[in-house]
């Protein structure tokens, strides 16, 4: 059984896609780090990059090019000023040479070393493939596969060996959704309690808080930096930010001088429905114009769908409970994570493998499971809402239009933080024992839709609006 901890599902990077930026920038980084246990680096005297499958056919759009070369250079995804990432790839293009990890100076053409290739290996549709070629003529080569959510492994498995090993000490080892329900109940915990205890054999409890202390800050920094920049997004449709624009309109007369102080001037707001629907639309917008524009988010459970958990948390904070506190967001992210690794274990977070129903519909999902704790459900009414919340985005195709994870994909996102919301209320007022369709079945479910769904409609940018809205259009 592999054991996925939290901050696995929930991570910091960089945007627009945690499959196809993230992933690839991290397995750059793990294919120099195995070259160095391999005592090959210092011997490399010129590197290739493969993309194979969808890191091919949307690759451009989701600057996967440019992630691969940032992790070449060795720069780390979490903490490197993404403002400095344009001037790097401009380095690298003009002097046809990188400094491998930061340390040795190899020859480089951007265009010519970055092979995008059409063809799907069998493993996985992101593949990458890293060639080194040794001054004495040798070539050594390590294929990697990005599965999503900015996990990255390779054929044989070596990382999900090691989670096992890492998490065989997990008190509740969990698999499936029914024994999160019977861990409750035989130790009257909720699930954010049972999470916490897992955690608990992995990190100390300060470490744990200053970790989701963290991916809060970077939540609620892109919900801020989304709702205070306004122009048009980089990829050539011409996007226009819609976030600032309506931020501008639902904003009341209380100042701020920084996030934290936005958060109670939003509080001092009138918000009857449309202002809700309005307002967390708006977070939803903000954190993926962001993403899009390479900007800092939460891989929540991926970078295409990070809008929604924010979304969805920050309602709570600003409509449903003006006394919430570090303690709620901290329960809503170790729900959200857990119902997210139930999806991750039993199915896929990445779109390349099962459409948008793996991305916006699991991200949905857990904020929904998450939103419930909060509002006083129980852990069977969590898990009812997790699963009303994918229930009604099975089937949801990826097809973005140019390859960029702006249409339809930032618009998802508001959607599947409002369907989360109302899958959370109809919970609430739902006996879990009177329920037709438990979470396992329709994880199991979405898994047989995304194996029967067509291959056009998974991150390809070969069919659907991809195909019915051209460039050109826009």
């Amino acid at each position: 059984m592999e054991s996925i901890s939290v901050f696995d599902m929930l991570s910091i990077g960089v945007g627009p896609s945690s499959s196809h930026t993230l992933g690839p920038w991290r397995a750059a980084k793990q294919w120099i780090k195995d070259l160095q246990n391999r005592e090959l680096f210092t011997g490399v005297a010129s590197v290739q990059v493969e993309l194979f499958g969808s890191l091919a056919l949307t690759g451009k759009g989701h600057a996967t090019d440019i992630a691969v070369l940032m992790g070449l250079l060795g720069t780390d995804p979490v903490t490197f000023d993404i403002a400095d990432i344009q001037n790097q790839v401009d380095k690298v293009k003009t002097s046809k040479t990188l400094i491998l990890n930061l340390e040795k100076e190899i020859p480089f053409d951007f265009e010519q070393h970055i092979i995008f290739n059409r063809e799907f290996l069998d493993f996985h549709p992101n593949g990458i493939t890293f060639t080194a070629t040794l001054r004495n003529g040798l070539k050594k080569s390590a294929t990697y596969y990005s599965i999503g959510g900015g996990f990255i492994v390779q054929e044989e498995r070596k990382r999900a060996k090691r989670q096992t090993e890492k998490f065989e000490g997990f008190p509740f080892p969990i698999q499936k959704a029914t024994e999160i329900l019977e861990y409750c109940k035989t130790e009257k915990l909720s699930i954010s309690e049972l999470v916490y205890k897992n955690e608990l054999s992995l990190r100390d409890p300060d470490r744990i808080d200053a970790k989701l202390k963290a991916i809060w800050d970077v939540m609620l920094d892109s919900m801020y930096v989304g709702c205070h920049t306004k122009g048009i997004l980089p990829g050539g449709l011409n996007v226009i930010r819609r976030a600032y624009e309506t931020h501008e309109k639902l904003k009341g007369e209380t100042p701020y001088n920084n996030a934290y102080e936005w958060i109670n001037s939003i509080r001092d707001t009138e918000v009857k429905f449309r202002q809700i629907l309005k307002w967390v639309s708006c977070f939803a917008l903000a954190v993926n114009e962001v993403n899009a524009s390479l900007g800092r988010v939460v891989t929540a459970p991926t970078n295409g769908s990070a809008g929604v958990i924010p979304a969805v948390l920050m309602y709570y904070m600003v409509i449903e409970n003006h006394d919430a506190n570090f303690e709620d967001i901290k329960k809503f992210l170790l729900v959200a994570g857990e119902i997210g690794s139930l999806f991750k274990k039993n199915a896929t977070i990445s779109a390349a493998m099962g459409g948008c129903q793996a991305e916006i519909g699991v991200s949905s999902a857990m904020a929904a499971g998450a939103l419930t704790e909060l509002m006083g459900g129980s852990p069977g009414q969590v898990l009812v809402a997790a699963e009303i919340a994918m229930e009604h985005h099975l089937g949801l195709t990826c097809d973005p239009i140019g390859g960029l994870v702006q249409i339809p994909c930032i618009e998802r996102n508001a959607m599947g933080a409002i369907k989360a919301i109302n899958a959370a209320e109809l919970a609430l007022d739902t006996d879990p024992e009177n329920v037709k369709v438990p979470l396992d079945k329709v994880i199991q479910t979405m898994w047989e839709t995304a194996k029967d769904m067509s291959a056009k409609y998974k991150e390809t940018s070969e069919g659907g609006l991809a195909v019915g809205v051209n460039m050109a259009d826009c």
